[in-house]
């Protein structure tokens, strides 16, 4: 069900206008440092994971740059987790997918997603152990009712949120988003 998700044109669509909305936000609240306006300072990225026909928008992530104190301004994001090369879906897809881990679904995710064994399991590794560890997690986990089990994250955390599965995956990195810049996190968190 998750996979024909991970292949669909509609979530990648999605996920660039939501960022598109998340930086007009962060543009529009100006430089936090200082009283300086904001310049567009993108930098270019190579997202590993997704369909061939990925738009181009994915090779870019937006950030801005201020214009008096130079200081950088990097939206949250729903396309990237962080500094991870693979999209934000993929990675919690692939964790959702590979739980419960045969040989065969691990064979299957690699051939889908070009991701190995090794970094599934530092994927899991990071839901397990890092990201429980995150201010914001211990912030919003209370959230949810009753309490989600972290030893079945994500996949139990993308079922808290309703609808069709496009409309989870898409409800869950919206939420995760503030993971995804330092602009957003505290200095000390476990990053993505």
């Amino acid at each position: 069900m998750y996979i024909s998700v991970l292949t669909d044109a509609k979530l990648f669509d999605a996920l660039t206008e939501i960022d598109r909305e998340l930086a007009a936000t962060a543009r529009a609240g100006g430089c936090r440092r200082c009283p300086g306006c904001l310049h567009r300072g993108d930098y270019p990225r190579k997202p590993r994971g997704g369909p061939a026909d990925l738009p181009a928008a994915y090779e870019m992530r937006t950030s801005f740059c201020c214009a008096r104190c130079r200081k950088r301004v990097t939206p949250a994001s729903v396309r990237f987790l962080g500094r991870k090369v693979y999209l934000s879906a993929v990675v919690v897809l692939a964790c959702v997918l590979r739980q419960g881990p045969t040989p065969w679904r691990v064979a299957r995710l690699r051939d889908l997603l070009g991701v190995s064994a090794d970094t599934l399991v530092r994927w899991h590794r990071w839901w397990r152990h890092d990201f429980v560890r995150t201010a914001f997690w211990k912030a919003a986990r209370g959230r949810f009712a009753p309490p989600v089990d972290d030893a079945d994250l994500p996949r139990e955390m993308l079922a808290r949120f309703g609808g069709a599965p496009l409309t989870q995956i898409i409800a869950l990195l919206h939420f995760l988003s503030p993971l995804t810049t330092t602009s957003a996190c505290t200095l000390g968190e476990a990053r993505p």
